[in-house]
């Protein structure tokens, strides 16, 4: 992009040889695009020379700008307002004892002016401490981590992830690029010594802007539910030989837990683990279901039965592809496409004693505790796809008009708003003060204290995203039922809205577990009736 043109400069090139056109005060010359336009030359031929706006606008979303941009934009109207500077930067106080941000204790706040802006300034659409609201959980290490993210996600992410959608597969490069960036490493608390839950809160929440379940799932879905109990109760010895190239996106890894008749009720799976005659190795056998990212997967942790009925009996084992017996098949699922989800078949696979992870026939705790970490993920994604529903939707009325006048000047659509608007609000701010308490919790103590509160919240963050996704969809009308466009977003989530108020704990079982365990908990702290 380079030039500055007046709307009669850009009406000099209207011919089929000589092609520019006009979107939102920005100019592109289409002249060697319009054999790759997939809707045809004429289309484009009929507005050339135009504003055409308007007709983008129809069939497009921002991505399809985004991803043209550099190679078609040439400059723009010189009536486009100029971008407003940037505030200045206060120079900082000094700080007593602490020099710099990372000298800050992990895990705690750093107390200092708020941060400065960031990001479009539509209300509700970010978090406030984005938007120079005070915060006594984020600092200037936080925002960087998320200005780094942000840049990579709107560069190199969501022009394609609809056509990565569609493909059902996200390129590895991507996932790579995750393990150089340390973004991986982020989801296993491995991260930089002054980086906290957070920072690895950030980087979750900015992939999410894509508007993709499946794009989210894929890099950070299977990793990070199925690295935490390795990384936690691994073997040094198995830690030293997996861990490097699983940190760094060589190689994947996954949680198998789910069965075709055990899903929320872990106690009862039956995948079998049987003790070899020479005591060396695990014999498994059996089948898991729904096993996010499993088809890519080398390394699978995986629930078994080692022992008697119930939770007493169950372990887990790391099993590796390459140990022969392992088969898988994708799954055709209603949403997050590109996330890999999968059958398994464990066929007389030889796991070595030394990838028992945790002891044998205590690994129901292994997995009760990684649940806490799961379904923070699950709430950390869902407010903000319902935050991309509501901002996608906000920007799209004061766009569009019906019955003389923009949407966003019907009350029947700003109540909607404020419905969304409200419901991500409260959810959030639950949701940074859990992340709080389980970084000054330990595992065992945010199990029994947290786990209710998580598990409500989880119930919570699915179902605003669910509402986000209806509301914004009868905002769109027509334009969220067609796969891509102006809608793309909403309608693909739409679609992933399933995948997250069922995994992790279904809403019902999450809601009757909230309760269950807040008695449980309060009874033992000396609760009075």
């Amino acid at each position: 992009m380079s030039g500055t043109f007046s709307t009669s400069d850009v009406q000099a090139h209207s011919k089929p040889d000589d092609l520019w056109i006009i979107v939102d005060q920005d100019v592109y010359d289409l002249t060697k695009f319009q054999d790759e336009h997939p809707g045809g030359k004429k289309i484009l031929q009929r507005v050339a020379g135009k504003d055409a706006s308007k007709q983008f606008w129809k069939y497009h979303n921002e991505g399809i700008l985004k991803k043209f941009q550099k190679q078609l934009q040439v400059g723009s109207l010189d009536s486009k307002p100029k971008p407003a500077a940037a505030p200045p930067k206060e120079v900082a106080k000094p700080k007593a004892e602490a020099g710099t941000v990372s000298a800050v204790p992990r895990g705690a706040p750093e107390q200092s002016e708020p941060l400065d802006q960031f990001g479009d300034l539509v209300p509700y659409a970010d978090p406030s401490w984005y938007q120079t609201y005070h915060t006594p959980y984020f600092n200037e290490s936080h925002a960087a981590l998320r200005a780094e993210v942000r840049e990579w996600i709107e560069s190199d992410i969501m022009p394609y992830v609809t056509e990565w959608d569609e493909a059902k597969r996200i390129p590895e490069e991507i996932y790579k690029a995750m393990g150089q960036k340390g973004y991986l490493a982020a989801r296993c608390e491995r991260g930089p010594e002054d980086w906290d839950l957070f920072h690895e809160m950030v980087i979750t929440d900015e992939l999410s802007r894509a508007g993709s379940g499946g794009l989210v799932w894929n890099l950070v879905g299977g990793y990070g539910i199925g690295g935490p109990p390795l990384v936690k109760h691994g073997k040094p010895s198995l830690l030293k030989k997996i861990l490097p190239e699983i940190l760094n996106g060589d190689k994947r890894i996954c949680l198998a837990i789910t069965e075709p008749d055990a899903g929320s009720d872990v106690a009862n799976l039956t995948c079998e683990a049987k003790l070899s005659e020479d005591g060396k190795h695990y014999i498994v056998n059996g089948e898991k279901k729904w096993i996010t990212n499993g088809i890519w997967c080398d390394y699978f942790t995986t629930a078994v039965r080692t022992g008697g009925s119930g939770m007493n009996g169950v372990s887990v084992l790391l099993i590796d592809r390459a140990m022969g017996g392992v088969k898988t098949r994708r799954m055709d699922c209603q949403g997050v496409w590109s996330s890999g989800t999968t059958y398994i078949t464990f066929e007389d696979v030889k796991v070595p004693v030394e990838n028992l992870i945790g002891k044998e026939n205590q690994g129901f705790k292994v997995i009760m505790t990684n649940f806490n970490h799961e379904r923070m993920g699950i709430i950390i994604q869902c407010l903000r796809f319902s935050r991309v529903c509501y901002e996608d939707s906000m920007k799209y009325a004061h766009k569009r008009k019906t019955f003389g006048k923009r949407l966003i000047d019907h009350p029947v659509i700003r109540l909607k708003l404020a419905h969304m608007a409200r419901q991500i609000e409260a959810s959030y701010n639950w949701l940074e003060n859990l992340i709080y308490q389980c970084q000054h919790m330990d595992e065992m103590e945010a199990m029994l204290k947290l786990g209710g509160a998580i598990a409500g919240l989880k119930a919570q963050a699915t179902t605003t995203f669910e509402f986000c996704a209806r509301e914004a969809s009868q905002i769109y009308g027509g334009l969220s039922y067609s796969r891509g466009g102006q809608g793309g977003r909403v309608e693909r989530l739409y679609r992933d809205v399933r995948a997250y108020a069922i995994p992790g704990g279904s809403e019902e079982i999450m809601l009757d577990l909230s309760i269950r365990q807040a008695l449980r908990v309060h009874k033992v702290l000396g609760m009075k009736l």
